[in-house]
């Protein structure tokens, strides 16, 4: 029984929607947030892949580098801040806070776990109202390695003093999902955006449109 739900934070809990209106003043379109992001994630999982780990912030940087490249974009110093220092402000997913409520409520513990640095991800949860609610924010600093890494998951295992097995994480990245999964944890994926599992991998036992709906499912579940 999985009594330690592990919260991913960027999408899963936070919107990074809120970054379209600085996209959309620095490259008159703001559905480049989402290929910056996904040049993150790629970034991410290279580093990774070649032991070449850098911090995700720096990997933000260099990925709205690539972007601007790629659009014929040369971007000035205060466009830079409007995008990234935005990373630290995001707003909650409206959900969230009553998913998080029905789990505490119900006896579970609750961390966070993120490819963000630490202090970022203080920074992000504390904007947001959130972090009152884990008892650790845990990043894959520790590791130097991004998930979906075993590594990651089994760091969190430690931090938190249970096995793997005794943690579900919760996700709105198939990538994230899959790769608990494989470490030996548990999973729920939230299907936001459009969001779609991998159809090569196995399914998690919890699949909910928000916060709210997987927190329903699980306290259902484990009880």
């Amino acid at each position: 029984m999985a009594r330690v739900i592990v919260f991913d934070v960027i999408e899963t809990m936070l919107d990074l929607r809120a970054l379209d209106a600085p996209f959309e003043r620095v490259f008159g379109d703001g559905s480049v947030r989402q290929q910056w992001f996904n040049q993150m994630l790629q970034l991410a999982l290279v580093a990774t892949i070649t032991d070449a780990y850098q911090d995700f912030g720096a990997i933000g940087r260099a990925a709205l580098e690539m972007v601007a490249a790629q659009r014929g974009t040369t971007l000035a110093d205060e466009q830079r801040t409007q995008i990234l220092g935005g990373v630290r402000t995001l707003p909650a997913h409206p959900d969230v806070k009553d998913g998080l409520e029905q789990l505490r409520a119900a006896g579970f513990r609750l961390a966070s776990l993120t490819n963000s640095a630490a202090q970022t991800a203080e920074a992000q949860l504390n904007h947001a109202g959130l972090r009152s609610y884990f008892e650790q924010v845990l990043s894959v600093d520790a590791v130097r390695k991004f998930k979906p890494a075993a590594e990651v998951y089994h760091h969190a295992a430690r931090m938190l003093g249970v096995e793997p097995s005794e943690i579900r994480l919760v996700a709105a990245h198939d990538w994230d999902v899959f790769g608990a999964m494989r470490a030996g944890c548990a999973a729920a994926f939230v299907t936001r955006d459009g969001k779609v599992l991998n159809p090569l991998a196995p399914l998690p036992d919890v699949i909910g449109k928000d916060v709210r709906e997987v927190a329903q499912q699980i306290v259902t579940m484990e009880q």
